[in-house]
């Protein structure tokens, strides 16, 4: 088995147990909810009801492709 510089054993890609989207998609999700919860608190400190906020943030997801 391969292994780096530094003496750890570097996995050959083959024997990944995940996918790497598998393996990034928590965190992605993560942050995704992260960054939701910020704008929303941006939207309704500037006035907007939460309800309106959201409906903000899909139609920017729809736009942007995201959905």
């Amino acid at each position: 088995m391969p292994s780096s510089a530094t003496g750890e054993t570097v996995i050959a890609p083959d024997e990944h147990i995940l996918t790497v989207q598998e393996a990034l998609e928590p965190l992605y999700q993560k942050l995704e909810q992260e960054v939701e919860a910020r704008l929303v608190e941006a939207a309704v400190d500037a006035g907007w009801s939460p309800y309106d906020a959201l409906n903000a943030i899909d139609q920017l997801k729809k736009h942007d492709g995201l959905q």
